[in-house]
């Protein structure tokens, strides 16, 4: 990212999820006029951080056909087979997983790896671990979603609170069609973001690798055995 893309997602207007923090901020920078100095620079600084936070920058879809892309912002800290939340409902058959963990200055915007259409919605409470932590798809307070694709194949995306996240935003309805790098929810906050790939996807990432969301190509559907053949 060259620094005019750079300059244009910093200053990109914010989520919608953020204007109560935002005007909470411009609202107690305002009373410190009046009251207290020292507090009207709180506010100001607490409104700075929260339109960083929130920003929502626009995303390029990468040219290619049948490829999954990156659903958030962050750092690749694990690419292993796991088990899908049991709330799902589906078989416990390992798939391949890709975790994504999101500090607070990544974009929290969490967007569709792929074209599909939303099958099922599961929020499942839980604790607050480190996001970091490989504990966090198990222990930590999530909200699942699984997409099927027009080729048949469900992929899964989790979104998982962290440390300081504490609230999830699932902005999408089962049966609803999504498009490839479409929103589909935010988490405020500080937080991680589970890829739970079809079979037979290879990673085209490895761990340490930093992700775009909406643009970075993740792994890529594999071609039918007809086809193939």
């Amino acid at each position: 990212m060259n620094i005019s893309e750079t300059v244009t997602s910093v200053l990109s207007p914010p989520h919608k999820a953020g204007y109560p923090f935002i005007l909470g901020g411009v609202v107690v920078a305002f009373f410190g006029l009046w009251l207290w100095h020292p507090l009207a620079w709180l506010g100001l600084l607490f409104t700075l951080f929260c339109l960083y936070f929130f920003r929502d920058p626009e995303r390029v879809l990468p040219p290619r056909a049948n490829v999954f892309v990156a659903p958030a912002d962050g750092l690749v800290v694990s690419i292993e087979p796991a088990v899908l939340p049991a709330e799902l409902g589906l078989p416990p058959v390992p798939r391949l997983r890709v975790a994504i963990f999101l500090s607070v200055l990544d974009v929290h915007v969490n967007r569709a790896p792929i074209a599909g259409t939303v099958t099922k919605i599961a929020y499942h409470p839980g604790l607050f671990l480190s996001a970091a932590d490989d504990k966090a798809s198990d222990d930590n307070e999530r909200n699942a979603l699984l997409l099927r694709l027009e080729t048949g194949e469900e992929v899964a995306m989790v979104q998982i609170a962290g440390l300081i996240a504490r609230r999830i935003l699932c902005e999408v309805r089962e049966g609803q069609v999504l498009s490839a790098g479409e929103r589909f929810g935010i988490i405020r906050f500080g937080s991680r973001t589970d890829l739970y790939l079809p079979e037979g996807c290879t990673p085209l990432v490895a761990v340490g690798q930093r992700m775009i969301s909406g643009e970075t190509v993740i792994a890529e559907l594999p071609a039918p055995a007809a086809s193939a053949e």
